[in-house]
């Protein structure tokens, strides 16, 4: 039993790097749209607190802005972009990618989202 506990505290341990991991900075982006067309572009999340921020988006010669928040692997964005507004939430992965699905108020379906850190 107390070999279990350790592994366990063990895990947990080696999953604090990534959990850890800052999530402002620039990203590439990679979407579709609701229709299944690709969009790319920039994203730039800038920090508020430990766990909000603020991002700003350029893809496909529009620009978006919104506020965002993190909780663990976590993270979702509300936007405006012109006189829509939208919600996107991610997936935080180990690579410090996020992986999301997004939507935009009083539409039928959802795009996603791919955002990489750039290096």
């Amino acid at each position: 039993m107390r070999k279990l506990l350790l592994a366990f505290a063990l895990l947990g341990l080696a999953a604090l790097p990534a959990a850890a991991q800052s999530i402002g900075g620039t990203y590439t982006v990679a979407g579709t749209n609701f229709d299944g067309s690709s969009y790319g572009g920039e994203a730039t999340i800038t920090l508020t607190s430990g766990t909000t921020c603020t991002i700003h988006w350029e893809t496909g010669g529009s620009s978006s802005d919104g506020i965002c928040m993190r909780n663990d692997n976590a993270f979702s964005a509300g936007y405006e972009m012109g006189k829509d507004i939208g919600l996107v939430v991610y997936k935080v992965e180990d690579d410090g990618s996020l992986h999301g699905l997004w939507t935009i108020a009083g539409k039928e379906g959802n795009g996603t989202e791919v955002l990489t850190p750039k290096k």
